[in-house]
């Protein structure tokens, strides 16, 4: 993984510095707090419910388990003893203490870590497929470009301060595990006739109270113009993005209110400029060989796939079947830690659980933990001999429910329960319907279902792309739930289909049950639940939870 220089060393100091003097002026009354609120949230830092949020980035989802273990000791040391990893591969800690949070940064600095544009209206967090550099399908590694970009994006002054936040996210395969359809710019590498690396470049995707899907704007980049391509972009967006109303700020809107090809046309002009005026936004071989020389796989063992799962037994079966994923090398598969115990909140992890996955990532795993966009975590170097100790260290854990790509393997964002900004709960909902769902025998046979859950229109959760969307809506007070169908996050993306009225929070739970029986009862065989919908339609769902054709 990347490593700091001393430039990137003396930056995050320096900013550490800064902020923990702009903290100590606000608290002993010196610095307005029309002053202070623009600094905390380039820091980011929120002020939420009940207390502050600092969310901590992760590049691309890639942790040294000596990061993962300063994760832990944050969490136990300055928090309530656990953080929350979200969907943009980040954790966010909802409990610490205003005073405590220059140290937080400082202890962050000493393993190479920040909080650096993780809020604001800047480029956020880039992110990337979380089985990057060992899926047997990757066209190339997304991890050095997603580094190039990093080191490019932060702290620029001309991007500092864009009319709405802005994110970024990079897929090596063909198949997108990184959402990158529904983010402000969507990169996937591809290779063209010739056989050279590049990107398509999609634009304009988004959720929130807008859900769009991006538009393509170039089927082929070569990868040297990256930066330059994106400066383009960003400097369109900067020019002609709204910066009068917040919900209209996005670039999504920019693109959707000057349509796709004409907005093409803007950054291709703009991109013809930068090219002549700045050639040292030029990727080189060099530097890109360079880049990949940071995400050099670990040494393999010379081995051969193995049937580890005969005699073994029936639970193991499942969490394997579920909860391993294929590796690019004979002998080894990627382990997916499950953060969806039923009865716990999705995406939480407790200290003791970072420090003992660490310890296990160690042992049998290189060394390296990855989080996921959808709010677990990824043992990726796992020799299929160790698959079994692997899975009796989660086991005792609580993280090794065999639950990955099912039901209960839901995106769920926090909520009401801690949210300022949310109408209704979320993990209250995850835990009802956990509940309700705890057979896995039912589980494994209704197959592939994404669940996504917001709390508010923010989408946090992504629930406009879940194969069933649930979002909190607030009537007169009470909670209510919003359900739709159809929608994906994958390769051809969709935004789901509202089925009628929003349900009470007591009957989510059961609404889901009805849509699963006409599920069970339409599906042909072999057929997912998204097939199903998308060939039926949701007006047979709809039948079945409001009683009459909607």
């Amino acid at each position: 993984m990347y490593r700091y220089d001393e430039i990137d060393a003396t930056l995050v100091a320096e900013r550490v510095a800064q902020f923990r003097d702009q903290t100590r002026r606000f608290l002993a009354g010196s610095l307005p707090e029309e002053e202070y609120r623009p600094l905390r949230l380039r820091n980011g830092l929120y002020i939420q419910k009940h207390a502050p949020m600092l969310r901590v980035a992760v590049p691309y989802g890639l942790l040294s388990t000596r990061q993962l273990r300063m994760l832990a000791h944050l969490a136990r040391k300055y928090d309530r003893g656990y953080g929350h990893f979200t969907t943009r591969q980040n954790i966010q800690y909802n409990w610490p203490k205003l005073a405590d949070v220059p140290d937080i940064l400082a202890d962050l600095a000493s393993v190479e870590m920040h909080s650096i544009q993780t809020s604001g209206n800047c480029i956020r967090n880039t992110t990337a497929d979380h089985f990057a550099g060992i899926a047997p399908d990757e066209i190339d590694d997304p991890r050095p470009y997603c580094e190039i970009i990093r080191q490019w994006s932060t702290l620029h002054p001309e991007f500092s301060y864009l009319p709405r936040k802005f994110k970024i996210a990079v897929t090596g395969s063909p198949a997108d595990r990184a959402a990158s359809e529904v983010h402000d710019i969507g990169l996937h590498l591809k290779r063209d006739a010739a056989g050279q690396i590049g990107f398509e470049v999609l634009v304009g995707g988004g959720l929130g109270r807008t859900p769009i899907i991006g538009k393509t704007i170039r089927d082929f980049l070569p990868r040297e113009h990256l930066l330059s391509y994106l400066e383009a972009i960003l400097r369109i967006y900067n020019q002609y993005g709204r910066r009068d109303n917040i919900y209209k700020a996005r670039i999504k809107i920019l693109v959707k209110s000057k349509g796709p090809e004409s907005f093409r046309q803007l950054v291709e002009a703009e991109w013809a400029l930068i090219r002549e005026a700045s050639p040292e936004l030029t990727l080189t071989d060099a530097e890109i060989d360079r880049m990949r020389g940071f995400f050099r796989p670990p040494p393999y063992e010379r081995l051969a796939d193995i049937n580890v799962t005969q005699g073994q037994p029936v639970e193991f079966q499942a969490w394997y079947r579920y909860n391993t994923r294929p590796h690019k090398v004979p002998g080894y598969r990627a382990v997916v830690v499950s953060l969806k115990a039923h009865g716990e909140a999705p995406g939480d992890m407790t200290a003791d659980q970072m420090d003992a996955v660490a310890d296990l990532a160690d042992r049998v795993s290189s060394g390296e933990v990855r989080t996921t966009h959808d709010q677990n975590l990824v043992l990726g170097e796992v020799r299929q001999i160790d698959l079994i100790e692997t899975w009796q260290g989660l086991k005792a854990l609580n993280l090794a429910t065999p639950n990955i790509g099912t039901l209960t393997d839901m995106i769920c964002c926090p909520g009401l329960d801690f949210c300022s900004l949310a109408n209704a709960g979320s993990i209250g909902i995850a835990k009802q319907i956990q509940e309700r769902f705890s057979d896995f025998d039912y589980l494994y046979d209704l197959g592939h279902i994404e669940i996504k859950m917001s709390g508010c229109m923010n989408a946090c959760g992504h629930h406009h792309v879940g194969n069933i969307g649930i979002l909190g809506v607030d009537k007169h007070g009470e909670e209510w739930y919003q359900i739709t169908l159809g929608g994906s996050a994958s390769t051809h993306s969709a935004l789901g289909e509202v089925i009628g009225p929003s349900v009470a929070k007591d009957v989510v739970a059961a609404t889901i049950e009805h849509i699963l029986d006409v599920y069970v009862a339409r599906r042909e065989d072999g057929e997912e639940f998204l097939q199903t919908v998308r060939r039926i339609g949701v007006e047979p769902f709809a039948e079945k939870v409001y009683g009459k054709a909607n």
